[in-house]
C-alpha cells in the first residue's frame, strides 16, 4: 500500500493506495506545533480505526507547503514507517515541464494537481485550488505547466473582514439566501461568497483569453464543492485530485 500525504498550510489531506484505488482518506488539521511523535501517534489512531496497519504501508509521499513540516514528516516515515518517502520537489521527476521564472519558486501541491489533472483530462486545462490561499494553474495542450495566479483564500478573506472591521462579527464561510441581504452576518457572506464567485470566472476567463487553448476548468480542494455551484466557468469538481497526483508522481520516480 502506498500512503499519500499532503500538508497544506490549514489542513493535511492522507490518502492510502492499494494498487490504483484509494481505499481510505482523511483531512486534519495542519499544526505546526506537534512533533514527529504527536504526528505518529495521530496516525496511527487513524489507521487503527481504519483497521490498517502500519506494516501495510510500504511506500510513502509527501507534498508539503510547510517546510517546518516536511522534516517532520520525513522523520515519520523512517521511524514509523521504517521507509524513506519521496517529496515532491527539485530532484523529483514530475513528467512535466514547468515554464516559470523560477521553478522551484512553484508551489509543491500546484505541481501536482497539474500532473494528475493532464493525465486524467489529456486535455489544456485551468486548475483552481480552493486552500488557505487559491491558486489557478495553467497547463497547455502540450502538458506544460505555464503558470498561474494566486488569490486570497475565502477564509482569509472572511477572517480578514472580522479582524479589520470593529463592528463586524466572525461568521461562517457559506451561500446567503440572497446578494440582498437583510442582516449582517447574511450581509458579509453575500460580499465574500458572491464576491469570490466573481472572482473566480473573473480570472478564469482573463486566462481563457490569454492562453487561447479552450482549456478545461477543474476545482479542487476544501471549498470547491461550495464555489463550484455558482461558477458559470468551473466545469467540474475533483477532490482528490492532488491525492492522484502524488500516486502518478510515486509511480514516475519508483
Amino acid at each position: 500500500m502506498l500512503l499519500v500525504i499532503d500538508v497544506g498550510n490549514s489542513n493535511i489531506v492522507l490518502g492510502i493506495y492499494d494498487g490504483d484505488t484509494l481505499i481510505r482518506d482523511w483531512r486534519v488539521s495542519t499544526d505546526k506545533s506537534k512533533t514527529t511523535d504527536e504526528y505518529g501517534i495521530l496516525f496511527h489512531e487513524l489507521f487503527h480505526l481504519a483497521g490498517i496497519a502500519f506494516s501495510n504501508i510500504k511506500d510513502i509521499i509527501v507534498s508539503s507547503v510547510v517546510p517546518t513540516l516536511t522534516g517532520v514528516l520525513e522523520r515519520l516515515a523512517k521511524q514509523y514507517f521504517n521507509t524513506t518517502p519521496y517529496v515532491v520537489g527539485p530532484g523529483i521527476k514530475t513528467g512535466m515541464p514547468i515554464h516559470y521564472d523560477n521553478p522551484k519558486e512553484v508551489g509543491a501541491d500546484r505541481i501536482v494537481n497539474a500532473v494528475a489533472g493532464f493525465e486524467k483530462y489529456r486535455t489544456p486545462l485551468i486548475i483552481i485550488d480552493f486552500g488557505t490561499a487559491t491558486t489557478f494553474d495553467y497547463v497547455n495542450k502540450k502538458g506544460e505547466y505555464c503558470g498561474g495566479a494566486i488569490a486570497p483564500g475565502l477564509a482569509i478573506s472572511m477572517e480578514a473582514l472580522f479582524q479589520k472591521a470593529s463592528k463586524l462579527p466572525r461568521v461562517d464561510i457559506a451561500r446567503p439566501p440572497s446578494i440582498i441581504a437583510k442582516n449582517t452576518v447574511n450581509s458579509m457572506q453575500a460580499g465574500v461568497f458572491f464576491g469570490y464567485v466573481g472572482l473566480v470566472d473573473g480570472i478564469v476567463q482573463r486566462m481563457k483569453a490569454e492562453g487561447k487553448d479552450n482549456p478545461k476548468v477543474i476545482a479542487t480542494g476544501g471549498l470547491a464543492s461550495l464555489i463550484a455551484p455558482e461558477s458559470t466557468t468551473i466545469e467540474h469538481v475533483d477532490e482528490f485530485l492532488t491525492l492522484e497526483g502524488l500516486r502518478i508522481i510515486y509511480l514516475r520516480n519508483k
